[in-house]
């Protein structure tokens, strides 16, 4: 059996691409972040895997359909590529509890902060959880990664600084969720997540 690998996964939104108002619906809306692509790379040389794992309710809500998020997947895909950069999977939860098209409209185990994303990742890649990194810009990624073990960091960007603000005060969330860092941007978490991985 091989051994476990490690792995930083990546929300999209407001992590590595700029945040749409409204919803990211196609691949001309899409614009990477300063260092997006640097950051993916870095893990790319180290041999972690790349994954992105990102909520898209904008399928359950009839604002894009499957084949619009495969467009804006591909782009996101050859705008890293571009810069040098791959990666290795992309995961997204396309359903939302409320009202909106079927079949997405229901609860689910996948949608962060519940942990199922990362669990498929995982099984489909033998990643070792508790060696991953996540990055991203909500505290739903932060839940997300302590519910499996994983380290999280939190992004400034996207709406990083307001989630941030959350982390203080008597509504902060419990420790086991607390990032073990809150950084500026992607390539900053990423070079952190990667020093403290040696």
């Amino acid at each position: 059996m091989s051994a476990l690998r490690r792995a930083l996964f990546f929300d999209r939104d407001g992590t590595l691409n700029r945040e749409v108002q409204g919803a990211l619906a196609r691949r001309d809306q899409l614009e990477l972040l300063p260092g997006a692509a640097r950051a993916v790379m870095r893990a790319n040389q180290a041999g972690w895997l790349a994954i992105v794992v990102s909520n898209q309710s904008a399928l359950a809500r009839g604002w894009m359909n499957a084949w619009d998020l495969e467009q804006v997947h591909g782009e996101l895909r050859r705008l890293l590529a571009l810069e040098g950069a791959r990666l290795d999977d992309v995961f997204h939860c396309p359903h939302f509890d409320g009202e909106g098209v079927a079949p997405y409209v229901r609860s689910c185990a996948c949608r962060k902060p519940a942990p199922g994303l990362l669990r498929f990742a995982a099984l489909r890649h033998s990643i070792d959880l508790s060696n991953s990194w996540v990055v991203g810009d909500a505290l739903r990624d932060l839940e997300a990664a302590a519910a499996v073990g994983a380290r999280s960091i939190l992004v400034r960007t996207g709406k990083g600084v307001r989630e941030a603000s959350k982390l203080q005060g008597p509504a902060a969330l419990a420790s086991t969720a607390r990032p073990q860092a809150v950084v500026d941007g992607v390539d900053e978490a990423v070079r952190l997540a990667l020093d403290q991985g040696r």
